[in-house]
């Protein structure tokens, strides 16, 4: 159980109401939906009756109320104390390796621990506590967040080799209508999933991983994007002239000293700012 996730509960249980809790913790209201949720599906108990008027607390919800303001407090304290030890960083896609390095010179002795994520969330847990700082892709719902763009990527259409587009130059998405493109599940980030469509709505078989979209291009002959520079194997990546590049972006949501030491170890890495 993560405390900023019972941070995210306290608020909710002190407002009666997702909307003012939301906006309280500078969040959108769907993303403190889901991690509500995940509490009460990790402790297996309803802790909010919800309602169009607000929400009220179950027996269970006050009992929580009481332990977590309890233990935030006493978290807070140690806090205090003894200050942060360890960073958690999630990940999606490949990251210049003077990141780490430029952090460690900062803090030789904390901790650095790394969660890769899937294609489905890519602000990687940030907005769930799972992680402290995200080192990830653009363009995503940014509400909520701070945001520095670290990079531009230009993108290009997956392809397999013997695709007769696969020998272009440069294609347009024009060139790619009517074909199956690899889709994210439902409830993924609309901006995200947008921008991965080639900014329309289209049809195909549904993938979570850069392995899953690299075997339906494989076996199914499907269509995708992906930054340019990237090594696929057998596939090839034609480049796009209708598409905006893709940001690389560091996000975090609170702004204490370590997390913003790592937000200027990324800046410093990749020459941005």
């Amino acid at each position: 159980m993560e405390l900023r996730t019972l941070r995210y509960f306290v608020a909710v249980a002190e407002e009666l109401h997702f909307g003012r809790a939301a906006r309280r913790l500078h969040l959108s209201q769907p993303p403190l939906s889901r991690a509500i949720k995940h509490l009460e599906t990790d402790l297996g108990a309803t802790l909010l009756h919800r309602s169009p008027a607000g929400v009220t607390l179950t027996a269970a919800g006050h009992v929580l109320l009481a332990e977590a303001r309890a233990l935030l407090g006493h978290a807070e304290r140690i806090r205090a104390k003894l200050g942060r030890t360890t960073i958690t960083v999630g990940m999606l896609g490949d990251h210049r390796t003077g990141v780490a390095e430029a952090f460690r010179r900062r803090h030789p002795h904390v901790e650095i621990r790394v969660r890769e994520t899937d294609l489905t969330d890519p602000t990687c847990g940030l907005r769930t506590g799972q992680v402290d700082v995200a080192l990830t892709r653009g363009p995503f719902d940014e509400s909520g967040l701070k945001t520095v763009v670290l990079h531009r990527d230009p993108v290009g259409a997956v392809l397999r080799r013997d695709d007769p587009l696969a020998a272009r130059e440069r294609i347009t998405t024009a060139d790619l209508a009517g074909r199956d493109w690899f889709q994210f599940p439902d409830g993924t980030d609309e901006i995200w999933r947008d921008y991965w469509n080639g900014g329309r709505p289209r049809s195909g078989p549904t993938v979570r991983a850069v392995q899953e979209c690299v075997q339906s291009v494989l076996w199914n002959g499907s269509v995708g994007l992906a930054p340019l520079g990237h090594d696929l194997g057998e596939l090839v990546v034609v480049p796009l002239t209708d598409m905006a590049p893709s940001p690389v972006v560091i996000a975090w949501i609170e702004d204490d000293p370590l997390t913003r030491d790592f937000v200027e170890a990324a800046v410093q890495a990749y020459g941005a700012g």
